[in-house]
């Protein structure tokens, strides 16, 4: 069997999605087309003027199954390619626009919503990563569509929803018995692009909750704090603040983005947490590989993270009042400090239904649907 994957938009969990989904179905083969994740506005809407005029003998070659994703401007792509239009297509949805939080710097277009729902029509089956990804993505169509002034055909949210299932990026599990936590400092870890969706205010303003709660000095720190992630020429304030106050308490760890795996690893598997203040987390990858090496997650009561996470793990989400939610998180963590210092702190709770051996068969068998082929 051939399949063609397109990524118009190859952010770094794209892409460990495509790589990891063709190296656990070696059994198929795979062509795949990818372009940087930069200039965001231009690429939705260039990339099938980019592929198509650029990659044509690829696109034009013979394939049993598309799969997308959602940033892939499909019904363009298939105007100047239409052999791509007989092909059974399936949509995988990272993310949604609808659901994105807008940075007051930002331009407020409609195109990005647009552009995927084209894209969602051209789908046979539409896949998102999270219920809660599919929800704000059919919430926001329908208030789109209704806003619309005139022309707009009825029935095509429920068009899409009998197309779509939720079916979320495996992690990937390792086989190596997670090590024995020694640190004697209760160890964090906060693992996202360092970008204002991913919450750095929230975090400065809990940090410095929880030094009030629990003060500390370079000499007695009462934490340590990892900050990684991918960084970016202009990146929020929030991050020197905070690097100011981890040092000022001591209590700076690594910082800064580590591109080598098993450093990046090792870091995982010494944390004793891993916090989010994401404002806009449709899965919460960054969050599962700290928790697939042990570490506890301490995340906010919304988006994805309710449907992985038991209650105990989720601080009370307060998106329009950070200040609250600052208050919230900062009490749960000194409670995790308190248990850390009683040797108290729980275990991490268990991925296993989120492993690629548990959700490969499902992938093989939605393919397998779609191109009518026999497992």
């Amino acid at each position: 069997m051939k399949i063609l994957l397109l990524s118009a938009y190859d952010a770094a969990s794209h892409q460990r999605w495509r790589q990891q989904l063709q190296a656990h179905l070696p059994q198929y083969q795979w062509t795949q087309l990818s372009l940087p994740p930069r200039y965001f506005n231009w690429r939705l809407r260039g990339n099938s003027l980019s592929w198509a005029f650029g990659q044509r003998e690829i696109l034009q070659a013979d394939y049993d199954l598309l799969i997308a994703t959602s940033m892939v401007d499909l019904s363009a792509l298939r105007g100047f390619v239409p052999k791509l239009a007989q092909l059974p297509t399936l949509v995988y949805f990272h993310e949604n626009q609808f659901a994105y939080p807008v940075n007051d710097q930002q331009f407020n277009s409609v195109e990005p919503q647009m552009l995927s729902f084209y894209t969602a029509l051209c789908g046979d089956a539409l896949v998102f990563n999270s219920s809660f990804n599919r929800q704000s993505f059919f919430a926001g169509l329908s208030r789109l569509l209704v806003k619309l002034p005139d022309q707009v055909p009825k029935g095509l949210v429920e068009v899409l929803q009998a197309r779509a299932r939720v079916l979320p990026v495996p992690v990937e599990l390792h086989k190596a018995e997670i090590q024995i936590r020694k640190n004697s400092l209760l160890t964090l870890v906060w693992n996202h692009r360092w970008e204002y969706d991913k919450g750095p205010d929230r975090l400065l303003a809990m940090l410095q909750r929880f030094f009030a709660l629990c003060p500390s000095t370079p000499t007695q720190p009462s934490i340590r704090l990892h900050l990684l992630g991918q960084r970016f020429r202009q990146q929020p304030p929030a991050f020197d603040q905070i690097k100011h106050l981890l040092t000022e308490q001591g209590a700076l760890g690594t910082w800064g983005y580590v591109e080598d795996q098993y450093q990046y690893q090792q870091l995982l598997q010494e944390s004793h947490l891993v916090l989010s203040t994401a404002l806009h987390d449709f899965q919460g990858l960054a969050v599962m590989d700290g928790v697939a090496a042990g570490a506890i997650p301490l995340v906010p009561a919304r988006q994805a993270y309710p449907e992985w996470f038991a209650p105990e793990f989720c601080y009370p989400g307060y998106p329009d009042n950070p200040e609250q939610e600052a208050e919230a998180m900062a009490q749960a963590l000194y409670r995790y400090w308190l248990a850390f210092q009683s040797g108290d702190l729980p275990q991490a709770p268990s991925l296993e239904h989120l492993s690629w051996s548990r959700l490969l068969p499902e992938y093989q068998a939605l393919i397998h649907q779609l191109t009518g082929r026999d497992l």
